[in-house]
């Protein structure tokens, strides 16, 4: 009597989606990126206002805790912040305007200065051709037996040759219409009118979002359950804690900056060094061309009065000792210790962000990425890419 032994069955495998899924994942981040691309200035905009916000929000916090409103605390905090840029837009523009009343003396400088450097150019070419041409090959005469036949001469015999006549070659020319000037002040307009309005929103976003702050995290916790809810609420109060970490941290080591270097050109008797000394400051900060940015008002107010360039030398000299000083001993203790990105990450992420939104991209990219790491880090499932991301 036989007995029957079961075959064993192969256990089922899965249905073959994964390629169907990467390839849904990959549309989705190739259509979020084209969003953040063509949505960047209402994107720019709610970054910004955001940041703000979590700036702004310890203090109107201390003023609840007095037991004021919140929607009062909230006005009064963002009336004296509106206060303090005007105050500071009105001394920048004040020393600004002295800086254009200059500008006449400041082109004829400039023009003398390219004129001396032409010379000289001219000057070192004449000395390079002496040098590497003999001196024998620059003067040498014709050679004997080679005379240069003359225009006039001609055989016995023969007829003089009659001049040819030129043939005269019509000349075209493309005259294009010219542009309406209201055509022109449109253009003009039109690529600073989104950026103009969407900057008009940010104090009313920034108002709203503190004032209604404890609204918008209920309702935005109550889109969650359970632990996530636990989870997202840590998220929120990362991201809160990191971008106030970073932005202060890069205040601080700004105004240590603008401070110093003000100092050094007050010493050397730039012109307009209280407006040179914080731009040269903070533009120092800005990621791999803080430098050149750096030297640039500096070098250029100097134009106006020097005219060694020794003083030229020791102005680059200074800024780029502050700058190295500043970015290789002193950034990672203020800020990197608060961010705590690696460098591969911190380079692409510049790349992508400058990419997408242009210059204010390159001021945006840590924190925004950051933020994105301190996410990761508060939730479970999303560990390691914050791993990833981190130092």
């Amino acid at each position: 009597m036989s007995t029957l032994i079961p075959t064993p069955t192969s256990a089922p495998s899965p249905p073959a989606q994964t390629p169907v899924h990467a390839g849904i994942t990959i549309l989705a981040i190739a259509a979020g990126i084209a969003l953040l691309y063509f949505g960047r200035v209402f994107f720019i905009t709610m970054v910004v206002a955001i940041t703000i916000a979590f700036l702004l929000d310890p203090v109107v916090t201390a003023f609840v805790k007095l037991r004021v409103p919140r929607a009062v605390a909230s006005f009064i905090v963002c009336s004296s912040a509106l206060l303090v840029l005007y105050l500071l837009g009105l001394g920048l523009y004040t020393q600004f305007s002295g800086f254009v009343e200059e500008l006449p003396a400041y082109s004829q400088r400039m023009n003398d200065m390219v004129d001396n450097i032409a010379t000289r150019v001219d000057d070192v070419e004449k000395r390079t051709y002496q040098v590497v041409i003999p001196k024998r090959f620059q003067e040498a005469p014709p050679p004997p037996g080679n005379p240069a036949p003359e225009p006039t001469r001609r055989r016995r015999g023969s007829k003089p040759v009659e001049p040819v006549a030129p043939v005269q070659i019509p000349e075209f020319r493309i005259h294009s219409d010219p542009t309406p000037l209201l055509t022109y002040v449109y253009g003009y307009v039109r690529s600073f009118y989104d950026v103009l309005l969407m900057a008009s929103f940010v104090p009313f976003l920034v108002y709203f979002m503190l004032s209604w702050r404890d609204h918008m995290r209920r309702s935005f916790l109550y889109l969650f359950k359970g632990s996530e809810r636990q989870m997202i609420g840590k998220s929120w109060e990362g991201v809160a804690d990191m971008v106030r970490a970073y932005v202060i941290g890069n205040f601080i080591l700004g105004l240590m900056l603008a401070t110093i270097s003000s100092a050094f050109f007050f010493a050397i008797r730039l012109p307009y060094w209280p407006l040179i000394g914080p731009l040269s400051g903070f533009l120092s900060l800005v990621p791999y061309v803080g430098l050149p940015m750096a030297m640039i008002p500096a070098l250029a107010a100097g134009l106006i009065v020097y005219t060694q360039p020794t003083i030229y030398v020791v102005i680059a000299v200074v800024v780029s000792v502050l700058h190295l000083t500043a970015m290789n001993l002193l950034y990672p203790k203020v800020v990197g210790s608060r961010v705590h990105l690696n460098p591969l990450v911190v380079t692409v992420a510049l790349m992508f962000w400058g990419t997408l939104w242009g210059g204010i991209g390159l001021l945006l990219a840590i924190p925004i990425t950051a933020g994105i790491k301190a996410v990761c880090d508060n939730v479970t499932r999303l560990h390691g890419y914050g791993k990833l991301l981190g130092d």
